[in-house]
């Protein structure tokens, strides 16, 4: 290997990884953890209810206590809230 080119090649790397850290925290804000529309096994987190603690471990579909994390504005569309509190 060249050392001449790697340092470069380094640094470069080093940049662009840096240059989409800030495109990955904005991208994140505009989700949001939608309950009642995981289905089963598919599930982000662990129940807001205590029936399980962690994720993929839902054994219903469309559990209150279950979100999934959605794109900002879908949430309702989709039959879902944004918190786990009943009805």
């Amino acid at each position: 290997m060249n050392p001449k080119l790697g340092r470069p090649a380094l640094l470069a790397a080093a940049l662009a990884g840096l240059a989409v850290a800030p495109l990955t925290a904005a991208h994140a804000e505009d989700k949001v953890q939608c309950y009642g529309i995981a289905k089963a096994g598919q599930n982000d987190c662990a129940s807001k209810t205590g029936v399980h603690d962690c994720a993929g471990e839902a054994k219903v579909d469309n559990d209150k206590g279950d979100f999934k994390t959605v794109p900002k504005g879908t949430c309702q569309k989709l039959g879902g809230k944004f918190d786990a509190k009943p009805a």
